[in-house]
């Protein structure tokens, strides 16, 4: 904080140490309060907040100042306001989707490009890679495997060049991508993954349209299935540092097939 003088009225000079502050409306305190208690899981999703009458009794507030609160929590997607004789106010859990839409607007805006997202995703995977190596149990073993095994199923369908086939194999890899970082049990890393999961998932969609006929799209599907179970194998060896590695290398090439023709520098279109 800096420090600046100015003048007293009396000839002297006073130090500034302060900034003008706000004082936050009652309405605000009140939000506060609820937050605070569905954050803390005293309200959990589906409770229903007291009536309107016992609320403004409780705050001792008019029912103007009440209801310019739950309209705050109501755009924070933490509660919901049933109308009609049985009405009231009743407790949400925040969806992924209302989040998902800000950052997409916010990224949009700054005009951040493909390859950047996939860069992010990258470096978001590689750390769970490595996390997931040094925390796996057995049941995360068993259900990599499993999604594996799924994919493996749709191979001769993709040969064929049947687009449904490999759609589901597209929707398979990206839950691959998702266990992976889901399993590190690293809250603030999948949540990170998440919000970029959408953007990523409407791009891999395009990039299914665009390469179902593609004559190397079925030795791109054969590869890359080898390179899901060299990644297990590193993950069930618990070797952190080669698992890294390895899906570092994977994230590298993967971003090129699904950023090619020079896609990597175009803007994110989320919202026309």
């Amino acid at each position: 904080m800096s420090l600046a003088e100015s003048p007293n009225g009396a000839g002297g000079r006073v130090l500034n140490v302060g900034r003008l502050v706000r004082a936050p409306k009652t309405a605000e305190i009140i939000a506060a309060s609820i937050r605070k208690s569905i954050v803390q899981g005293d309200l959990k999703e589906g409770d229903s907040l007291p009536s309107e009458a016992d609320l403004m009794a409780q705050f001792g507030v008019s029912r103007p100042t009440l209801r310019e609160a739950f309209r705050i929590l109501e755009t924070e997607s933490l509660i919901s306001i049933r109308r009609g004789s049985r009405g009231g106010a009743q407790v949400m859990t925040p969806e992924l989707s209302t989040a998902t839409r800000y950052v997409g607007l916010l990224l949009q805006m700054q005009r951040t490009t493909i390859g950047e997202i996939f860069e992010a995703r990258s470096v978001t995977e590689v750390a769970a890679a490595r996390l997931l190596a040094g925390r796996r149990v057995k049941q995360d073993l068993i259900d990599l495997n499993d999604v594996m095994t799924q994919m493996s199923d749709l191979v001769p369908a993709v040969r064929e060049k049947d687009p449904a086939a490999l759609k589901e194999w597209s929707d398979l890899s990206l839950g691959f991508h998702q266990m992976l970082v889901e399993r590190s049990r690293n809250r603030a890393l999948y949540l990170q993954w998440s919000l970029l999961s959408e953007i990523i998932e409407r791009h891999a969609e395009e990039t299914v349209v665009r390469t179902v006929d593609h004559p190397q799209t079925a030795e791109t599907v054969r590869k890359s299935l080898r390179s899901y179970q060299k990644l297990i194998e590193r993950i069930e060896q618990r070797d952190a540092s080669a698992a890294a590695d390895h899906w570092q290398t994977h994230m590298e090439v993967s971003s090129k097939i699904l950023t090619g023709r020079g896609e990597s520098q175009s803007i994110v279109e989320l919202f026309d």
